[in-house]
């Protein structure tokens, strides 16, 4: 495969999740009066299809090992078309929370595959600069969800925003069957016996290089999701802004992630992984301490929670690529168990969140902004400490 497809299979693939959790998010409001539902069962239409979207990993992940990527590609995007399909035709929003489920599930599928087809490919400081420039598509796709969303929901109604997942689904379906070849070196015939799996998971966990880079991809994401959680409520329902506009603030955030993605490339080639991760956790802290200090003081206005965000999502655009492909560098043989991981553990930060934020959006923006600044000083903490002592994978 060419290089110029791999990023493309890569991007559409990673895809997946901001199109899944970023399209429908304007519609977010709207969808929770038109069923009558209550708040916190309208954050479960997220963080459900979270929790399943990691737990759903560590199944794909050894699945994968043992039958190469390819096949469960294909079973896992077949089933991510068919639940986009159900999710839009859902009469109520118990259905749409099991179908969001099922969404999630599916999604595992794509994401764990293209971060283990990274290690498949390439060096872990290869892998660094290819997963930022597929994490860079993923921003261009997050970039069109939510302004496309706030227009579809704005235009005609929220059913219309979650059916534009099946045929973005049924985009990566195609591709996948039509054009992606195989990248297992070579298959893991004991990928699935579970003595064998607890053992490599244990080692996995034991890795003191796993645990510097998960530890900062799930603290960068649990930021991220703050923001998408409680964001659609603090700008629509307490600032007023129309869906559209909220999708174009959106759209902005993802710009400046796909600057950080830029910014991620430079940082590397000059100063390696560990230099690229210490110096975005400035950025990061930054804009954490920023917003909350703002909000501490009374500055409640769009501007004052998306201009230090921006600032945030400078050092996510570096974090990501960083700590995804650093976190299964050690593991070539595993890695479709090591990436599962990964991916789990930062799902575990989002739904803690997610389950926190549902108790706690109180009508305000500090949830939204101290959340923010939480992460923010684990982010940098890990950054300074874990990455710079254990990071040494990425250096090679």
């Amino acid at each position: 495969m060419q290089p110029g497809l791999i990023v493309l299979i890569l991007s559409l693939l990673l895809g997946l999740q901001p199109i899944t959790t970023d399209l429908y998010l304007p519609a977010l409001p709207a969808l929770t009066e038109g069923f009558g539902a209550p708040m916190a069962q309208a954050q479960l239409t997220l963080t459900a299809l979270l929790l399943a979207f990691g737990l759903s990993q560590l199944v794909w992940g050894p699945l994968s090992d043992r039958f190469g990527r390819r096949p469960i590609l294909l079973v896992g995007l077949t089933a991510y078309v068919l639940a986009s399909i159900a999710s839009t035709l859902s009469p109520s929003m118990g259905m749409l929370i099991v179908w969001r489920t099922v969404q999630g599930a599916a999604m595992g599928a794509g994401v764990m595959c293209a971060r283990a087809i990274v290690r498949d490919l390439y060096t872990p400081a290869q892998g660094a600069r290819v997963m930022s420039k597929g994490l860079g598509g993923l921003g261009v796709i997050a970039c069109l969800s939510a302004p496309l969303g706030g227009l579809l929901s704005d235009l005609f109604s929220w059913r219309e925003a979650l059916l534009t997942l099946a045929v973005f689904g049924a985009v990566c379906l195609a591709l996948i069957a039509l054009r992606y070849e195989e990248t297992v070196p070579q298959k893991n015939m004991t990928a699935l016996q579970p003595a064998t799996l607890l053992r490599t998971w244990l080692t996995i966990l034991r890795n003191p290089t796993f645990v510097a880079f998960s530890a900062l991809t799930s603290a960068s994401y649990g930021g991220l999701f703050t923001f998408l959680a409680s964001s659609s409520f603090v700008f629509i329902q307490v600032l007023g802004l129309s869906k559209t506009q909220y999708g174009l603030l959106m759209f902005s955030m993802s710009f400046a992630y796909i600057l950080g993605t830029f910014l991620c490339r430079r940082l590397l080639s000059r100063f390696g992984v560990r230099g690229a991760v210490a110096i975005a956790g400035a950025l990061t802290l930054s804009g954490g301490t920023l917003m909350g200090v703002l909000a501490l003081s009374g500055l409640h206005t769009g501007w004052a929670i998306m201009l230090p965000f921006y600032l945030f999502m400078l050092g996510h655009g570096v974090h990501q690529p960083c700590g995804q492909s650093g976190a299964v560098g050690p593991f070539p043989q595993t890695a479709g168990a090591a990436s599962a991981l990964n991916g789990f553990l930062m799902m575990v930060a989002a739904f803690a969140m997610g389950s926190w934020l549902g108790t706690h959006m109180d009508g305000t923006v500090f949830p939204l902004a101290l959340g923010v600044w939480f992460w923010s000083v684990l982010i940098a903490l890990t950054a300074w400490t874990l990455v710079q002592k254990h990071g040494k994978t990425g250096q090679h």
